[in-house]
């Protein structure tokens, strides 16, 4: 692709404006190569486990290209100098502009020394920057750069293995959306029963529509043909950061101790769907007998993410659901 022409490396390191649009959202952030340093002391701060047989795969393939092909997605905290800056950048002609399915990525090269420095100036005086997605991907580089540290006797911290690909955004633009679960069976107590149970922890009202929670504590139950809107006792909300998440509400006080999973990162009888196939996809599924009833929850926040990273916590499994996603290929940080 490179001899043909279809990638093209500028003369000059650049940083680069990437916009996404994806129906009425738009987001603009940064294409960088972040620092894998920065990454193993968490100053890139995580908030995921990650599997060791997904790292493998993700290194084989860098690997092989000698090159990161699939960015990272990270969040800046809050900073009106880079969001200037990119609102700036943004404005003229871009260098490329794609529509895949229905999203449109749009890429300027920010070519100017003055405004490179003020851009990694302003990085640099920042406390920390968030994973928002790519945990396996941002680990599988910073494996790739220890093991071509250990083989290069001249290693300085200059070579571009030092780095990896990555999109930074402003985290007041990300959009995260609800990442619901479907399960299949009551775990042999009849609709009565379990409704009758899941009271202790939460007041049960009936609706009349599919439940879309409107704010956190809140979640829908579609159960039997039937919605019901659920709201958690508010003496049940820890303040720890990762007690207080919607997905850690319903898992703590439902999930596990009524329907008997208490490990969802494993259990079958449990499933995720993610909020952009909307709740008629809950409704299906349950209408269908796959299964036996669906919880709609609200989004997880930003800020909450950026609280659980700063605690050096994990969030539970399939709490986030970003939308719209970055494209892989677009921009590439070459190794060699």
């Amino acid at each position: 692709m490179i001899h043909a022409g279809v990638l093209v490396s500028d003369s000059t390191p650049c940083y680069y404006a990437y916009r996404i649009v994806m129906g009425n959202h738009s987001q603009t952030g940064i294409v960088a190569a972040a620092s894998v340093a920065d990454y193993d002391t968490n100053r890139i701060r995580k908030h995921e486990f990650t599997r060791p047989d997904k790292e493998d795969d993700r290194v084989r393939q860098i690997d092989a290209l000698d090159a990161q092909t699939g960015p990272v997605l990270l969040a800046y905290p809050a900073a009106p100098e880079v969001d200037a800056i990119l609102a700036a950048a943004s404005l003229g002609e871009p260098d490329s502009d794609a529509d895949l399915d229905g999203v449109r990525h749009t890429i300027w090269a920010i070519r100017n020394p003055a405004i490179q420095a003020r851009i990694t100036a302003a990085f640099n005086a920042m406390p920390a920057l968030y994973i928002a997605d790519g945990h396996h991907r941002s680990a599988s580089a910073s494996r790739i750069a220890a093991a071509r540290r250990a083989a290069n006797p001249g290693h300085t911290g200059d070579a571009p293995y030092n780095a990896f690909l990555s999109v930074i955004f402003p985290a007041h633009e990300m959009r995260i959306m609800d990442y619901n679960r479907v399960i299949t069976d009551l775990n042999g107590l009849s609709s009565e029963t379990f409704l009758g149970r899941i009271v202790a922890a939460f007041s049960v009202e009936p609706a009349s529509r599919a439940v879309k929670p409107a704010q956190s504590g809140t979640f829908g139950l579609y159960l039997a043909g039937r919605w019901y809107r659920l709201s958690i006792r508010p003496e049940l909300i820890p303040s720890d950061p990762v007690g207080r998440l919607d997905v850690s509400l319903l898992q703590n006080n439902l999930i596990a101790p009524i329907l008997g999973i208490t490990d969802p990162r494993r259990d079958k009888r449990i499933d995720f769907v993610g909020g952009i196939r909307g709740l008629a996809e809950l409704e299906k599924r349950v209408n269908s007998g796959e299964m036996a009833l669906a919880f709609s929850l609200h989004p997880t926040r930003m800020e909450d993410l950026m609280a659980v990273a700063d605690a050096n916590e994990v969030m539970p499994p399939k709490s986030t659901w970003f939308e719209p996603k970055l494209a892989d290929g677009l921009a590439s940080h070459i190794l060699g």
